[in-house]
């Protein structure tokens, strides 16, 4: 048999012929070469070494007497006949065909053995790639950080230079403007020379930028002890006579001084264009990683929402909202924080807080808004209040020669009605008011916006809860009263009631010794009326009111509703200055300009003055009451200041007080009772109606059930405020709007409940009925009859039978039952027998005597009380 060498062997097993060498030492045989011969012996020792290394025997005896491979043989013969030719020439011949099969069978063990070094030495080329790309990566990163570092240093040394080349070239322009200016003082008649000339019309045609793009092209520069990188730029190499392409006059070489550098730049003639020496690091970002934490200082007003603090933080919302949750504040990405919490999540994610300071556009607006100009009188401003009904519209209707109060509904003003009049007297403005409770805050703001309060008192009906709260309101504004006591063609008017009832408010007439007029009129046939404007202008002559006449206007919304053609419109009071067509504008959080200006009347005119109530087209939505109208310079400023303002507001509504632990488990607590909640949604034809609406159905509930206005606004109920009730299943309301055909689609389908109105005391009480129905009946016991016990007597059938004499009411036999000793309860429970005189009967009245067998109670005693009573379901109300 032919010798077996190292290298054979090892390729036989498919190994390395080093590793099979390593294997042979690590078992005692040592050979020199790959060439050297291995005998069977030697075989066996190393496949019993590789056995007992891998824990699968224990002595080479068992791996030899214990065969891995079984190999069997087999031999099949067989014959079969094969014919060849055709016709009577065919013969056929007899063929022999012997199959061998030879299958060779291997032990689970060894496979085993087998799959667990490929498993072993898959892993260990694995670690080896990955050993192999750590290093790789380490050492990318620390050849990209050795570009950076150079292109570091080469952007700073060409930056220094530059600025040093610019400031030579300055120097030079400004020498040879100087001779200039001293050869033409001198009158000298001579060019300059041709070479100065031309390298200063040079000089001054290309900038330094431009000027390198002529010159010679320079080599990239080199840090010192650092791989060269090369320039992104297309420069060239220079030629070789190019004497100064080699030498960098610029900030090219590193290891020049700076002495050095000046010294080169300064004999550098004036006419010859210097390299750029920005060139080198075109196109490489100058950032550098921060090596110490960034400290910001971020400007936080009254209130700031969590996603614009974190946007201010430059972190991401989820950690503002993580800090927040750390001090015990719930608050959501889109939710609103107050002052003094934000500065506490700023200084806990290491930044600085610092107060917000006013907005750029409301101070430029308040400068604008400061009316310069001579001031002159102006016409007073007179609002009309007063109780429901007691003729306040009646009143200006006279004045007016009008029929205003004719045309509203239900006989009452629901909205703030702003009219000059031309008097006798001169022009009085007035401001006519609601008057039912739900209007408050309309009355306020009517109070504040007027000079003289004017208080409409009904002489037959006397001083009414609206009345006291006029004066009050007239108090707070700080603004005189005068009594207009109406209704004095009435056979049953007192006006001394009227006076005193004010008294006890602390409003004493001019006649018994106070500082209020009353002036006894009549709505109806104008008794008075003449002295009550004498009374308002001897008020306004003592006032000296006065006002700028010229200027920018300013103002206050008086009232504003949606108009479907027009838009947007606001009834605006101008208290200083002059509106005109043209102007712009900015009221509250909406802006625009002026398009048209109305009358009372609904006549166009060109401009209003000072106290002159009128009608805007032109802004960019619907103001809110009370807001105040300021006319600006141009409209990007009123653009600025209305959504400064908008954004202000946001963030006051997003701010909620009950979004700490202790106030959400406060409210889950008070969720227990199961409180039941009616949800509406309004619309109205203007702001007014939904202040007073919204204040008015929010105050209807108790305990067991509230009112929520979930929407409200101005305009006709459209589709999306139907899908909005359907999702909340809300009752819709239109207070003199209608729902358009869209809107009607989604009610039919939903099955919605609308309602229209038209005087608010319905609305109210529409709506108190609907909460009532949601709180149920509630189930009563009423005594129907009482008998008293006389005697106890025992029978077989019913046990204790009480005789009883019926004392009050009557005894009903299907009713149940009370025992009462006294006055206590003893038992309840129901009849089993009801008799007279040995029969049964259903009923026994008062004055009666009756058997009355109580069921499952035998303890009855002579003067117990027996207690009929029944249970009434009575429907719950507000």
């Amino acid at each position: 048999m032919a010798e077996v060498t190292i290298k054979h062997l090892a390729t036989m097993l498919d190994i390395p012929a080093d590793k099979l060498l390593a294997q042979l030492a690590e078992a005692g045989m040592h050979f020199k070469g790959p060439d050297q011969a291995v005998s069977s012996t030697e075989k066996m020792k190393l496949l019993g070494f590789l056995r007992r290394a891998h824990g699968k025997a224990e002595d080479a005896s068992e791996t030899i007497t214990a065969p891995t491979h079984v190999t069997l043989s087999r031999r099949k013969v067989s014959e079969i006949k094969v014919s060849s030719g055709s016709g009577r020439a065919a013969t056929s011949k007899t063929v022999a065909v012997e199959v061998r099969a030879k299958r060779t069978y291997v032990k689970r063990s060894v496979i085993a053995d087998e799959s667990a070094v490929d498993s072993e030495r898959e892993d260990a080329i694995r670690k080896l790639r990955e050993s192999q790309q750590e290093r790789d990566q380490q050492q990318a990163q620390l050849v990209e950080s050795d570009r950076r570092r150079a292109e570091e240093v080469e952007r700073q040394h060409a930056e220094e230079e530059a600025r040093k080349q610019a400031e030579i070239v300055a120097q030079m322009q400004a020498q040879q403007a100087a001779q200039d200016a001293v050869r033409a003082s001198e009158g000298k008649a001579e060019s300059p020379p041709a070479e100065t000339t031309a390298a200063t019309g040079e000089a001054r045609a290309h900038p330094p930028r431009e000027r390198a793009k002529t010159d010679k092209p320079a080599r990239a520069p080199e840090a010192p002890h650092r791989h060269r990188i090369p320039d992104r730029g297309s420069h060239r190499a220079p030629a070789s006579g190019d004497g100064d392409a080699g030498r960098f006059t610029g900030g090219g070489e590193l290891h020049l001084t700076e002495a050095e550098r000046a010294r080169r730049a300064g004999r550098r003639k004036p006419g010859k264009s210097k390299p750029e020496a920005g060139r080198a690091v075109a196109g490489q970002h100058a950032f550098s990683k921060p090596t110490a934490p960034v400290v910001r200082e971020v400007a936080i007003g009254d209130s700031i929402v969590v996603a614009d603090l974190a946007q201010k933080l430059a972190v991401k919302g989820a950690d503002v909202v993580k800090a927040l949750f750390k001090m015990g504040v719930m608050a959501t990405i889109n939710q609103g924080i107050d002052h003094d919490t934000a500065v506490l999540v700023v200084e806990e994610l290491g930044h600085q807080a610092v107060r917000a300071t006013e907005n750029d556009a409301e101070t430029k607006l308040v400068a604008q808004a400061e009316a310069v100009g001579e001031r002159v009188p102006r016409p007073p401003v007179v609002t009309i209040m007063g109780h429901v009904d007691h003729g306040k519209t009646s009143l200006l209707d006279y004045i007016r020669r009008t029929k205003v109060a004719a045309g509203e509904a239900g006989g009452i003003t629901q909205h703030i009605g702003a009219y000059h009049v031309e008097t006798g007297k001169g022009v009085v403005t007035f401001l006519d008011t609601p008057g039912h409770a739900a209007f408050t805050a309309m009355r306020a703001r009517g109070a504040r916006l007027t000079d003289i309060v004017v208080l409409v008192v009904a002489a037959d009906d006397g001083v009414m809860p609206q009345t006291v709260e006029a004066v009050q309101h007239a108090r707070a504004a700080k603004v005189p009263l005068i009594i207009a006591v109406n209704k004095m063609d009435k056979p049953d008017a007192n006006p001394d009631n009227v006076k005193q009832g004010l008294v006890q408010h602390e409003v004493v007439p001019e006649e018994w010794g106070g500082d209020t007029q009353f002036v006894p009129v009549s709505a109806k046939t104008g008794e008075g009326v003449d002295a009550l404007l004498d009374a308002i202008s001897v008020q306004a002559e003592v006032m000296e009111l006065r006002a700028v006449a010229d200027g920018r206007a300013s103002g206050v919304v008086v009232e504003s509703s949606l108009d479907k053609g027009r838009g947007p419109v606001a009834t605006v009071l101008v208290q200083s200055g002059l509106l005109t067509r043209g102007d712009y504008v900015v009221c509250g959080t909406q802006y625009g300009r002026v398009r048209a200006l109305f009358d009372e009347a609904g006549l166009q005119v060109a401009s209003a003055g000072p106290s002159i109530p009128v009608q805007m087209l032109g802004l960019s939505g619907v103001p809110e009451a009370g807001d105040d109208l300021a006319v600006v310079a141009d409209e990007r400023l009123a653009k600025d200041v209305a959504q400064q303002r908008e954004q202000k507001r946001r963030e006051t509504r997003l701010v909620r007080s009950g979004n700490r632990l202790e106030d959400l488990m406060a409210q889950m607590g008070q969720n227990e009772g199961q409180q039941q909640t009616l949800n509406i949604v309004v619309k109205t034809d203007v702001q007014g109606s939904v202040e007073a609406l919204r204040d008015a159905l929010g105050k209807i509930g108790n305990d067991q059930v509230k009112v929520n206005v979930i929407a409200s606004g101005v305009g006709g109920i459209t589709e999306s405020d139907a899908t909005l009730a359907a999702a909340s299943k809300a009752l819709l309301i239109g207070f003199n709007v209608r729902a358009d055909a869209s809107a009607r689609k989604v009610v039919e389908a939903n099955g919605l409940d609308l309602r229209y109105f038209s005087i608010i005391y319905d609305v109210i009480d529409q709506v108190t009925q609907a909460a009532s129905g949601l709180l149920g009946n509630e189930v009563r016991e009423e005594i129907i009859g009482v008998a008293q016990v006389r005697d106890v007597f025992r029978s077989s059938k019913f046990g204790a039978v009480a005789g009883c004499m019926v004392i009050e009411g009557s005894v009903r036999r299907n009713k149940p039952i009370r025992v009462l000793r006294d006055n206590t309860v003893v038992f309840q429970g129901e009849l089993e027998s009801l008799r007279r005189f040995k029969e049964a009967v259903e009923e026994v009245r008062s004055g009666m005597e009756c058997g009355i067998a109580v069921k499952q109670y035998n303890d009855v005693r002579a003067g117990d009380q027996i207690e009929c009573f029944e249970r009434i379901e009575v429907k719950r109300t507000l």
